[in-house]
């Protein structure tokens, strides 16, 4: 996901957003302790997409 398309988005839509991508890190992290995950580079990809997205919730709230 993109910054320009995270910062387009409202509070709500980042919120949920947020809370699926949480749900797959989730998933993920399962997959690898078990040994059935395929797509490991997806594992890094969510981690930053999370971050991206509570850093532009913090500075929409803080504005």
């Amino acid at each position: 996901m993109k910054i320009d398309d995270v910062r387009a988005l409202t509070q709500d839509q980042l919120a949920d957003e947020l809370l699926k991508l949480k749900k797959e890190q989730f998933n993920l992290r399962f997959q690898a302790a078990t040994g059935q995950i395929e797509k490991t580079h997806r594992v890094n990809e969510v981690r930053k997409d999370i971050a991206r997205i509570k850093t532009v919730l913090r500075s929409k709230t803080a504005a």
